[in-house]
């Protein structure tokens, strides 16, 4: 058994720097590299980088063949972008060093849907060197798709599943709080999702997936994205909304099949949203109605979803897998080392 389980961490903003925070409250791993584009980053040490109140004794470099070609490391931490074009060469450079991976790039989470040439390619890539690739977070990853499907366990039979995400995006970070329009103009929001600018990434991914686990054929995939209007001045500890102003929007994804909608993911996220919760409806037998009253805190369970993931990536099947294929991760409470050897 090996001593430690050896981590890159291939990008450090607000969501890398807080899975490195989680990654040393864990038994087990070890940072050998870090990667990041940023030049105030390169040269730097990653701990003080990602906030950690020490030094690590690695320096972050934006020179990632280089970084990812040294020997030692076990598994690749990818946190950089969300749109699969985008990171596509990235992914490839890691799996060619015949290193394991878990992103959090919303399209790589699905990416059948939008992407299947890329898709074949990190797979067929991904089988060849004997590594396993997954990408995972909250949403996409498991609210809003693998938390659904793993819920339809008990029953016999489904007729729909419906998805509802209510988000009090005040609590969130700053990236997450301009992603989704808060303080825009209306006419600015609404041109921003015409240039498919805004909006929440990986909603068609998500009902994609619950399709593909369940064995549906969705003949038909929509989606909407409307701005949710402040009736009152609004403020976070990053910026302030005026009364008028966009605080958030209000998503909605149906996957319909022979004429009738059988996946709806209903997602909410502005500041100030009344009841936030998440809410998982199945119409079969039996019935399933189940929520998370509060909801569940999106960054902090972006990084335990990517931390508890490790042990399940590097156990896994070589190839391209989504969280619908591999076996549900669990916090990770013991030793990483001793969970990877059993």
């Amino acid at each position: 058994m090996q001593d430690k389980v050896k981590l890159i961490q291939y990008g450090i903003g607000p969501i890398g720097a807080s899975i490195v925070k989680l990654v040393l409250q864990k038994k087990g791993f070890e940072y050998v590299g870090a990667i990041d584009i940023d030049l105030n980053k390169t040269g730097r040490d990653l701990g003080e980088i990602a906030g950690v109140g020490k030094k690590l004794g690695v320096t972050v470099s934006s020179d990632a063949k280089k970084i990812l070609q040294e020997p030692g490391a076990d598994v690749v931490i990818h946190t950089t972008a969300s749109f699969l074009k985008d990171v596509r060469q990235q992914i490839l450079d890691v799996v060619n060093a015949e290193l394991d991976l878990v992103s959090t790039s919303e399209e790589l989470t699905f990416p059948f849907l939008k992407s299947p040439e890329i898709a074949k390619e990190i797979d067929y890539l991904a089988k060849e060197k004997d590594v396993t690739v997954l990408a995972t977070g909250v949403n996409p990853g498991f609210l809003m798709d693998a938390f659904p499907l793993t819920v339809t366990s008990v029953c016999q039979d489904v007729k729909s599943v419906k998805v509802t995400r209510v988000m009090d995006a005040s609590i969130r970070r700053l990236p997450f709080q301009k992603k989704i329009g808060a303080g825009m103009k209306v006419e600015e929001f609404k041109n921003a999702v015409a240039g498919g600018r805004m909006g929440h990434i990986g909603l068609p991914e998500s009902i994609a997936m619950i399709a593909a686990g369940l064995g549906w054929r969705v003949d038909d995939l929509q989606q909407t994205i409307d701005p949710v209007i402040a009736d009152r001045p609004l403020k976070t500890q990053y910026l302030t909304v005026k009364r008028g102003q966009v605080s958030g929007l209000h998503q909605i994804g149906k996957g319909v099949m022979e004429g009738r909608t059988v996946i709806t993911l209903d997602f909410w996220a502005h500041i100030g949203a009344p009841d936030p919760r998440d809410s998982i409806l199945v119409e079969g037998t039996p019935n399933v109605d189940l929520t998370i009253k509060g909801g569940v805190h999106g960054d902090l369970a972006t990084a335990a979803m990517v931390v508890n993931s490790i042990p399940r990536v590097i156990k896994g099947p070589p190839g391209l897998m989504t969280m619908k294929d591999l076996p549900v991760p669990c916090a990770l409470l013991g030793d990483v080392t001793k969970i990877v050897g059993n």
